[in-house]
């Protein structure tokens, strides 16, 4: 038989490993980008990516946990990340480059003992921050202060009419290190996207046009309070006309 197998499988994990990126970007603004793309599927954990030329064009996320990584990696399979389809696959067990990269690696027979005590110090920190927060109204020595204690406060906090339906939406509070490609990145996936627009003098904001008013409203409903960073949860509205 000629054939060779190429091996087992790996196992799903929660570790995916992609290659076939786009060696050009600069790697704070890829990891960036990457953690933008995937965290719709679940929590990220770290994205790693590095320098050297051995590791150029490849990166790893790490989820939160396996079924995240396995939407990815089926949803997100040759999709094309700055103009270049990303190959994906399950990591094989998060790999000793990896750990001894991000500092984590620990020889094998130590791991077992590691992971009980960090389990406990985790257990008495979850109890620490369970026991701050009884209430955290009363958090200032005396007594906190009331929410619209300020000028204005009130009168700016009252909604505005909602602009009506309209093929262009206004997305606001995103991160500053937001790039177009990244918003790109995010709405392409919707049918009828035509483009990004992100004006220079205003951080934080964008609006992205679609085909029509429908194509537009699925974007909208589907990305609303997607965040890029976990401070940042985007704030979609229609552009007025």
């Amino acid at each position: 038989m000629s054939e060779v197998s190429a091996g087992p499988e790996t196992p799903p994990n929660m570790t995916i490993y992609i290659n076939n990126l786009n060696e050009k970007i600069k790697l704070d603004e890829l990891k960036k980008s990457l953690h933008a793309v995937f965290s719709q599927f679940g929590k990220i954990l770290e994205v790693l990516a590095f320098k050297t030329l051995k590791h150029k064009g490849q990166a790893w996320v790490v989820f939160e946990d396996v079924s995240s990584a396995s939407n990815a990696l089926r949803q997100m399979q040759g999709f094309p990340f700055y103009d270049k389809p990303m190959r994906i696959q399950y990591a094989k067990t998060k790999s000793d480059v990896i750990a001894k990269a991000d500092g984590t690696f620990v020889p094998r027979e130590k791991r077992k003992r590691h992971d009980e005590k960090g389990k406990k110090r985790k257990d008495q920190h979850d109890a620490n921050q369970a026991g701050m927060g009884i209430n955290p109204a009363y958090g200032g020595t005396y007594g906190a202060t009331p929410p619209i204690a300020y000028p204005g406060g009130a009168k700016s906090m009252a909604p505005e009419a909602p602009a009506p339906p309209n093929n262009i939406l206004f997305v606001q509070n995103l991160p500053t290190e937001t790039t177009p490609m990244m918003l790109q990145m995010l709405f392409l996936q919707y049918p009828g996207f035509k483009e990004v627009r992100m004006v220079e003098t205003k951080p934080g904001i964008a609006f992205v046009e679609y085909g029509d008013e429908m194509q537009s409203t699925v974007a909208m409903q589907a990305l609303q309070g997607f965040k890029i960073t976990p401070q940042n949860p985007m704030l979609i509205t229609y552009a007025k006309k």
